[in-house]
């Protein structure tokens, strides 16, 4: 409830607050060690269902209002940031499942894409909390950047202007808030943008799932982790996305869904974030912060190109 109501003055949005208030709450008091077993099941029930109600708000009929080249350059760009994430994470020995996830979050839909892929993955918890406070922390500051680098440094005209927003910041807030700020051409196309990026989350979801899953069966018998299949809450979140792509419930309906599954995504981030401990932030918050930073920048110059190269 605090993080939905400091949401409202600050750029931030409701899920990073929680995350935040949950690790300053479990750090500073004795909650954890109270409440841990509710801590556990908020944590293991509400996201998964949280996931699963995410899915209402994809429709995939506005792939129809993008052209081929938007099309191209929000699947190019995402592919670049993500292998960018691995390769940093070799270059500065950091752990790949993390940033992984710091390349996703800011490859696809920031703080969703992250939570929809972390089990998949084998992320550690602690690194989910992580991601999604730098990546959000990054794309806050790109509300500010990004209109300044698509209308003063590139001077684009404001459908590329938006089209690069749409295609580099993180959160759907924060592609409003930039490219609204632009005017409202480059508003609207940047949210059509992001929408579209929105929706590589499905496809995306079964790649990392056949790659996890090809990497398990690869592995020696002493090696081999968890088999990994098609979790039920990705069942739940693909048949959910077919309700506003056919029409199949009233708008209203669909808004009292997204509501239901967006407050159990911020309790659930909540549970996540008593459960990080100062000492995990001191290890890799400083390395984690400058890797998903370079993730952004090889996304904002790459996105960039692709505009200037095959739009302008």
């Amino acid at each position: 409830m605090l993080a939905l109501f400091i949401a409202n003055s600050v750029p931030l949005g409701a899920v990073t607050l929680a995350i935040i208030l949950g690790i300053a709450v479990g750090n500073i008091s004795s909650l954890r060690s109270y409440f841990g077993e509710g801590i556990d099941f908020t944590e293991r029930r509400f996201l998964p269902f949280a996931i699963a109600l995410m899915g209402v708000n994809l429709n995939f009929l506005i792939l129809r209002e993008l052209g081929v080249k938007s099309i191209l350059i929000i699947v190019a760009a995402m592919g670049v940031t993500i292998f960018s994430s691995i390769a940093l994470a070799r270059i500065f020995k950091f752990d790949s499942k993390f940033a992984l996830l710091l390349g996703i979050g800011n490859g696809v839909c920031g703080s969703s894409a992250i939570v929809a892929t972390e089990q998949i993955i084998g992320a550690k918890k602690e690194d989910v909390g992580l991601s999604i406070a730098i990546v959000n922390f990054l794309g806050t500051i790109g509300i500010a950047l990004l209109p300044l680098i698509s209308s003063v440094l590139l001077q684009l005209n404001s459908i590329n202007s938006g089209l690069l927003i749409g295609n580099t910041l993180q959160a759907i807030g924060q592609v409003v808030a930039a490219g609204f700020s632009v005017d409202e051409i480059a508003g609207q196309t940047a949210t059509i943008v992001k929408m579209g990026r929105i929706l590589m989350l499905t496809p995306l979801i079964f790649t990392l799932i056949f790659i996890f899953s090809r990497k398990n069966t690869g592995a020696t018998e002493g090696e081999k982790t968890k088999k990994i299949g098609i979790p039920l809450f990705i069942v739940g979140f693909t048949v959910l996305s077919l309700v506003p792509t056919f029409g199949l419930l009233s708008d209203s309906s669909i808004q009292v869904i997204s509501n239901i599954g967006r407050y159990a995504l911020i309790i659930a981030m909540a549970a996540i974030g008593l459960k990080i401990s100062f000492a995990s932030i001191l290890k890799d918050g400083k390395k984690a912060l400058l890797i998903g930073s370079l993730i952004f920048i090889v996304q904002i110059v790459f996105s960039s190109s692709m505009v200037l190269l095959l739009v302008v």
